[in-house]
């Protein structure tokens, strides 16, 4: 895709500052679908963050064994109704090993999130100073950051991060592995959405105006440049959570991303393969809440997306009434 494909398909800048805040805060609560989404987000993040709290109350942690409350006559099927739920197991046990399910689900909350939330930000600064650094230099950096995007964006990344994963020493901590090989792998896209956005911006009035004043060149990108590349970067941030979410779960799931004992959805995806007819709670609530996290996060996103540019209409159109679209386009030409 060409610089002026990506370029087109991102929001154009506005000039306001803390009007356009709230104007953008006054589209986003217009889409009710987005405000869901948002609520499902808080609350995950909620959960990640008092994961020993919850599981405190509960009385359980995500590492014990419980061996006595599996049938290992039956292979390790969780001995009593619904895999194990009582007054001490909330969601009930893992089959095998007798491990606290809820304990296990929040704590892999904190691992699924914060791959995601670190690979993001990594492609986010990796992107940026790439596509700032080729758009303000010469013809010579320009081909070469241009070429170095090229091959980023062509990389295969699951086959990528499977090789890299596989060479790295098991004593790194694999959650931060995980997020920085998919951060470091797959920036490139927003590498040229910047290097695009950055093109338009340098042939404003704004910025010419800042060159003739004497600014040097950091000045301007810092002062200038990079309050305009705010909108497109944060939309496509908002989407690429979800999808980074996603790829720490297929690799978790492939056996290459996050080990035990640390739990991991796509880890205890991975472990339930075989489990979904014997204990099946074991496939379905690691599935649901990988699922239900994507579909909010993307949900968020693309409310994101059009809040920021009240011209675009929505891809989901889920809760976003015409009233809704035209009153939050009112707003905005105002």
């Amino acid at each position: 895709m060409s610089e002026a494909l990506v370029a087109a398909e991102v929001p154009e800048v506005s000039a306001s500052g803390a009007s356009g805040a709230r104007q953008f805060w006054r589209r986003l609560r217009a889409q009710r679908a987005a405000m869901v989404a948002a609520s499902v987000v808080a609350l995950l993040v909620l959960v990640a963050l008092a994961a020993p709290l919850l599981t405190a109350l509960e009385g359980q942690d995500p590492t014990t064994y419980h061996p006595a409350l599996v049938d290992s006559a039956r292979g390790g099927v969780p001995i009593g109704s619904f895999g194990g739920i009582s007054g001490d197991h909330w969601l009930g046990v893992e089959p095998q090993t007798g491990r606290d399910l809820f304990a296990r689900l929040v704590y892999g909350a904190r691992v699924s999130l914060g791959v995601a939330l670190t690979a993001t930000a990594v492609q986010v600064l990796l992107g940026v100073v790439v596509g700032v650094a080729a758009a303000l230099g010469n013809r010579w950096v320009d081909q070469l950051l241009s070429r170095i995007t090229d091959i980023i964006v062509a990389m295969p990344l699951m086959i990528m991060a499977l090789a890299l994963l596989a060479i790295v020493p098991s004593s790194f901590p694999r959650p931060v592995l995980v997020a920085l090989i998919i951060g470091f792998v797959a920036w490139g896209t927003i590498g040229k959405i910047a290097r695009a956005q950055t093109l338009t911006l340098k042939e404003l009035d704004y910025v010419a105006a800042a060159r003739l004043s004497g600014w040097g060149t950091l000045r301007i990108a810092r002062r200038e440049l990079l309050p305009g590349l705010a909108a497109p970067v944060i939309t496509y941030a908002a989407l690429m959570v979800p999808a980074n979410i996603s790829i720490e779960a297929s690799l978790s799931f492939l056996g290459v991303g996050v080990k035990p004992p640390t739990p991991s959805w796509g880890q205890m995806l991975s472990s339930a393969d075989v489990w979904y007819q014997a204990a099946p709670q074991y496939l379905l609530l690691p599935a649901a809440t990988l699922f239900l996290t994507v579909l909010a996060l993307t949900v968020l996103g693309d409310g994101v997306r059009t809040a920021l540019d009240p011209r675009a209409a929505s891809r989901l159109r889920i809760g976003t009434g015409r009233k809704q679209e035209s009153k939050a386009g009112k707003e905005g030409s105002a």
